[in-house]
């Protein structure tokens, strides 16, 4: 084996210190994964030896080090000269004769072995020439994205000059700063050079992936973006890429697994020209596709969970498309450091208490809020009186933004998505950041004190001025589940379900359904039902922009639904997530886009048209065949069996044995493939016949809100008789006892929804004397409920009275 070249083949990752472990990874997924079929590129490695030999031949190791003595290590301030004197130092001096021979003879040895992988351009192989640092005393460092790639790079010359350039990288200014950060001695960083087959990515697409959320650690998704064109846009964040989530058990079961899709804007096609690379306007109709189509999606994440498997680790992942041969490519993995050495049971919990005017929005990195002074730069060279703790605020950021990222207390990005440089470093460095917010370097003023949120939800929100928040530590892992009673959660928004589920919980007791029709969907079914029929130019503007990619308008509400529920659904998988359908009130489903000319004016809409009456009625019972559609594509299509149905406000027993009959003709029959419909207690007339309910439903849930405020017969939104309603009522509580009795009599499940649990220990403790089954509460409630629970169990039980 050459002393300094190693082909992929040869390569193992115990090969680090030898070729560094962007190499070794490479040559361990070629020699070892290619059977498995996974497709990398092949290639070879120069050795750190060969590195050394390079500086002993030119005699250069000795200046190196004197140069390097004179950096300034306090305030770095002749960093960029120093940088550039050893850069210049590297590019001067001469590769050695046998290093030359030994890649030249490799190179043309690659290039018989692969048919077909000529450049159309040179009549010669192109390939990517790429660097990988290794430390002899720290084999194991990553120097990720310190040193430079070159790509397309065709002909023996041409293929010299830039192996010496990959050397030369291993004195950018950053790569310095880094050493000096990480305090690893400058002499014992070899350099390793990998050529590799080049991918024409420039004529497809290319991306990044994650074998867990990047955000929250959850590790049993898979996360990939893409873009048109190389993927140094993704990394730059010069284009918002799509994203596709996928979820690993399904994957695994065959089933459909793609718990999300999101369509980027794909603004630039970053490909070759002749001096390199042009970033190009991407066309509209690449715009507004995906990068990938379905069984591209599904072969990319069975690769990494392969990946992921044979690492025994999350990995971090880059592929490309060829654009000539059609065919997917792994071009690179490497383990995620950021989640994956954290203990995701460790919170701390920010609630924000007051906020100024919002100023942008975009997707949030973190779950952070901070506050500090924003400084608007377009390029790291603005950026001189940059100050620790300033926001700051820029239309990309790159990775010579690094040295000056660090001072910042939050990023704010025009472009850029979940996997831009701005989105990995902030992660990295803990900070939060807001990226593709678009407008901020217009909106925000240079200077002005700011307020980064991004504490709610997957969209992040800056603010005029300081807001006030409060920040709470919890050690999740610490508490303990009550014994009997299981606590579970009340949520509604997709976007926070992968942390929730890192909270202690038996399931998801209540998902409200309303929020992902508001948020994701927008619009009024029956409007895309009916949508030939609408008259409204502005309503059909409006659903026509939304609905993009859909010939059939329907199948937007049927998909927009499913990925909500079963992004929720697999968060907390296989643990019950009892899915409500929807309770909207005539007045809230006419906001909706569209919904004006399908909902009827009512004087009482809380009494009126709502819940279990609507799903039969003529007005909308084809609006609530595509919820059933969405929630069979859940179950059925992709797995996720651990979705339960509960019917709200069912005012009679004839009325539940209709909406039972309607849903098994929308394909949701009960009991087949372990379906389970509950339905809500929060009606007198379901106390009063609950042996009756009983027998059409599997279980309840007490609504105890809506039980409350019909048995007291008070509006609870009314401020005159508001200080009247009390769950702790007697009359309540009387009927909540006799619900709990009757469900037990008929031997099926009950729970109650409702914020009183937590409020008030007495009132767990009088459910958990009536021996309800489960309890769910608000994520903000959570933990003080589940205190109350236990504590009501440490309690002698008494008999129901």
């Amino acid at each position: 084996m050459d002393q300094y070249i190693r082909p992929f083949k040869d390569i193992r990752l115990t090969d680090i210190p030898i070729v560094g472990g962007k190499n070794a990874s490479l040559g361990e997924m070629f020699s070892q994964l290619s059977a498995k079929g996974i497709l990398v590129p092949d290639g070879f490695a120069t050795t750190a030896d060969a590195f050394r030999l390079f500086l002993i031949t030119n005699g250069i190791a000795e200046s190196l080090a004197a140069l390097l003595k004179t950096l300034d290590r306090k305030d770095f301030s002749n960093l960029a000269d120093i940088g550039l004197k050893a850069r210049t130092l590297l590019l001067r001096s001469t590769l050695p004769a046998d290093l030359t021979a030994a890649i030249l003879a490799a190179y043309r040895q690659l290039s018989a072995d692969i048919p077909g992988g000529m450049s159309a351009d040179t009549g010669r192989l192109s390939v990517a020439v790429r660097s990988s640092a290794t430390a002899e005393d720290l084999p194991d460092a990553s120097f990720a994205g310190q040193h430079e790639s070159f790509l397309n790079i065709s002909g023996e010359e041409a293929l010299l000059k830039t192996v010496q350039r990959c050397y030369a990288s291993l004195y950018t200014d950053r790569a310095i700063k880094y050493r000096e950060d990480n305090h690893f001695s400058h002499e014992n960083v070899a350099l390793s050079v990998g050529i590799q087959k080049m991918v024409r990515a420039d004529l497809a697409c290319s991306g990044v992936g994650f074998t867990l959320d990047p955000e929250s650690g959850f590790r049993d998704v898979i996360h990939l973006s893409g873009v048109w064109g190389l993927g140094e846009n993704i990394v730059q964040g010069q284009s918002t890429p799509d994203e596709f989530l996928v979820f690993k058990p399904s994957l695994k079961q065959n089933k459909y697994p793609v718990l999300q899709k999101r369509l980027g804007a794909k603004e630039k096609t970053l490909v070759y020209d002749n001096d390199g690379t042009i970033n190009r306007d991407t066309p509209p109709e690449k715009r507004a596709v995906y990068v990938l189509e379905p069984e591209e999606l599904t072969l990319l994440a069975r690769w990494a969970l392969t990946i992921e498997e044979h690492y025994g680790r999350p990995m971090d992942i880059e592929w490309a498309k060829d654009g000539v041969t059609g065919q997917l490519f792994i071009v690179q993995a490497r383990p995620e450091t950021v989640h994956s050495g954290k203990n995701p049971f460790l919170a701390k919990e920010y609630t924000l208490l007051n906020k100024g005017e919002c100023l942008v929005t975009g997707q949030a990195v973190g779950e952070l809020i901070v506050c500090g002074r924003a400084k608007i730069f377009n390029s790291p060279q603005d950026a001189g009186d940059l100050q620790h703790g300033d926001i700051i605020v820029t239309d990309i950021t790159s990775p010579d933004w690094d040295p000056l990222l660090k001072k910042a207390a939050a990023i704010v990005t025009n472009k850029g998505g979940r996997t831009s440089h701005a989105s990995i470093v902030a992660r990295e460095l803990g900070v939060p950041a807001i990226v593709g917010a678009g407008s901020a370097t217009t909106n925000i003023k240079d200077g002005e004190t700011i307020t980064v949120s991004c504490c709610e939800g997957k969209t992040g929100f800056v603010y005029r001025g300081k807001a006030e928040w409060e920040e709470k530590d919890i050690d999740l892992s610490q508490i303990r589940l009550p014994a009997r009673t299981r606590p579970m959660l009340i949520t509604a928004d997709p976007a926070k379900a992968f942390q929730l589920s890192f909270y202690p919980n038996a399931g998801v007791g209540l998902l409200r359904m309303e929020f992902i029709i508001t948020h994701h969907i927008g619009i009024h079914p029956m409007a895309l039902i009916m949508f030939d029929t609408l008259t409204d130019e502005k309503t059909r503007q409006q659903i026509q922009e939304l609905t993009r990619g859909y010939d059939d308008k329907t199948l937007f509400f049927v998909d927009k639904l499913a990925e909500g529920i079963a992004t929720i659904a697999a968060a907390f998988y296989p643990k019950d997530v009892i899915l409500r359908t929807s309770d909207f009130k005539t007045n809230e489903y006419a906001h909706l886009i569209g919904g004006l000319a399908f909902e009827p004016k009512e004087e009482n809409p809380m009494l009126g048209f709502r819940g279990a009456s609507r799903y039969y009625h003529d007005l909308y019972k084809d609006g609530f065949r595509l919820e059933c559609e969405a929630i069979r594509k859940v179950r059925e299509e992709m797995g996720l069996t651990n979705i339960k149905v509960m019917i709200p406000f069912c005012r009679t027993v004839e009325e539940g044995e209709k909406v039972v009959e309607v849903m098994k003709t929308n394909g949701l029959q009960q009991h087949v493939n372990g379906l389970e419909i509950y339905v809500m207690a929060e009606i007198p007339s379901n106390v009063l016949l609950a042996d009756e309910f009983a027998g059409i439903f599997d279980g309840f849930s007490i609504g105890s809100n809506d039980l409350t405020q019909l048995t007291l017969g008070i509006d609870r939104d009314s401020s005159l008789v508001a200080p009247l309603f009390s769950e702790q009522n007697k009359a309540a509580k009387k009927m909540i006892a006799n619900m709990i009795a009757a469900a037990k009599a008929s031997g099926i499940k009950i729970g109650l929804c409702g914020q009183a649990p937590s409020d008030f220990p007495e009132f767990a403790r009088f459910l958990v004397e009536q021996g309800i089954d489960s309890i769910s509460f608000n994520e903000d409630a959570l933990l003080k409920g589940i205190d109350n629970i236990n504590k009501a169990e440490r309690r002698p039980v008494t008999e129901p009275s």
